[in-house]
């Protein structure tokens, strides 16, 4: 079987859709505590990172559409964590911005990090490795799609 190249467990793509789907089930309860869906504490990871950006800024960033981004903000919008207004010198801009909730947050969500990495049970060194062989891995992906 180790020499299958269509058996399951050779597969990469599948041992990366194993791991998002129980990342995903590992964040639920820490993500459930600050009232946010893991998509959401995107968001604010990035407003967190850098407040007053454009929607298009901050899809870009995540690397989702309009049509994506648009409901979450909403909804953030609606709970209080965030504003969405117009901007003056280009009223085609909506720009998001946090709100005093939203700032207050982020302490809150600090513990989020700390347990995600106990959780992962790796030492910071191989975390950076990890995520770094991701990135790589996400940019040729990209890379040959794009071609």
């Amino acid at each position: 079987m180790a020499d299958d190249a269509l058996a399951l467990d050779n597969q990469l793509c599948f041992a990366v859709y194993a791991a998002s789907h129980a990342f995903a089930r590992a964040y639920r309860p820490l993500l459930e505590a600050l009232g946010l869906t893991y998509p959401q504490y995107l968001v604010m990871l990035v407003l967190w990172e850098r407040d007053g950006l454009t929607v298009r800024a901050v899809g870009d960033r995540l690397g989702l559409d309009s049509g994506t981004l648009t409901p979450l903000l909403k909804r953030l919008a609606a709970a209080g964590l965030v504003t969405r207004t117009r901007d003056e010198s280009d009223e085609r801009q909506v720009l998001v911005g946090l709100t005093p909730a939203g700032r207050v947050l982020r302490t809150r969500a600090a513990v989020v990090p700390r347990r995600m990495g106990t959780l992962i049970g790796l030492e910071a060194e191989e975390r950076d490795h990890l995520r770094a062989a991701v990135d790589r891995l996400t940019r040729s992906l990209e890379k040959g799609a794009a071609e």
